[in-house]
């Protein structure tokens, strides 16, 4: 794929900057575009909104080959976010962010935190330990938690820590479906210190081979994850649950991603592991169901106390 600074300052389609982001987030085919059937319109178009920038930023690294190319897209970006709150965006996502900015609380330094994030991927190509691995996870996923938990709404500030462990938990099971091919791009994600601890090569995460090393630890990497799912559930109060249901149906899919990966012996190396659009439609309906029983009830105890 060929990789023109100018693509993201050209604006050629007959669309409106909605329906731009309404496309982009079609065509990924993420699980987040089935939770978002479930919400009301204003807060579906700045989701879908903020969920096209992300989609436009991470697609200048998986994109451009030429990482100095790259990087001035990146820069391109912060100096759009910077229009975008000077209210002169020039691309239709900061153009269709722009009205939004009054509705909901998006704070300029979280977009460039992403962007800070994607540029990760450009200076490094692995990590020593989670720690490390942690700051780009917190980047990449658990600031765009916390910019959705402020569209979704919440009365109590703890609902953002459970948005940081559920962005947290959310990239750590994208990094176990996708190890081959990240370590095919030539970016390795699992912390260089457990590798050695279970004596895995990073030669090992090319070839579609799952020993036990390799099943040991990659069921590591799942364990943690799923600590991490068990904070954010456990961080969400009752009063928040309800506003937050959308990540409630996104964590629905992710983990039930993880445990498909889980039941399948961990075979990332050997092949994709996916859910069909059919399951995660359906996951994200009983999820949405669900959630909306458990706030019936908890409008009633309230109601009663």
């Amino acid at each position: 794929m060929t990789c023109d600074l100018g693509r993201h300052t050209r604006y050629l389609a007959p669309m409106t900057p909605d329906e731009y982001c309404q496309q982009k987030t079609a065509r990924s085919g993420s699980s987040f575009y089935y939770s978002f059937m479930f919400l009301p319109p204003l807060q579906r178009r700045a989701i879908t909104a903020l969920y096209a920038f992300c989609r436009e930023v991470d697609d200048v690294v998986d994109e451009c080959k030429d990482e100095a190319i790259a990087q001035q897209k990146l820069d391109w970006w912060r100096q759009e976010i910077s229009k975008l709150f000077a209210d002169q965006p020039q691309h239709p996502v900061t153009q269709a962010l722009l009205p939004l900015l009054k509705d909901f609380n998006l704070a300029e330094e979280y977009f460039l935190e992403i962007i800070d994030g994607m540029e990760m991927d450009l200076n490094y190509s692995s990590y020593q330990g989670f720690k490390d691995l942690s700051l780009y996870c917190y980047r990449a996923a658990s600031v765009v938690g916390i910019l959705s938990a402020e569209i979704f709404g919440f009365n109590n500030r703890m609902t953002l820590r459970y948005a940081h462990d559920l962005g947290m938990a959310f990239q750590l099971t994208n990094i176990l479906r996708d190890v081959r091919e990240d370590a095919q791009r030539g970016r390795i994600y699992i912390p260089a210190d457990e590798l050695e601890k279970f004596n895995v090569r990073i030669e090992d995460l090319y070839q579609p081979v799952t020993s036990d090393n390799v099943r040991a630890l990659l069921k590591f990497q799942a364990d943690r994850a799923r600590d991490f799912y068990k904070k954010a559930f456990e961080n969400l109060p009752d009063e928040d649950r309800y506003a937050q249901r959308t990540g409630l149906i996104m964590s629905e899919i992710y983990y039930s991603l993880l445990d498909e990966i889980e039941d399948d012996g961990f075979r990332v190396l050997e092949h994709k592991i996916k859910l069909t659009p059919l399951r995660k439609l359906w996951l994200a309906w009983r999820a949405a169901r669900r959630e909306k029983k458990r706030h019936k009830q908890f409008l009633r105890q309230v109601k009663a106390a």
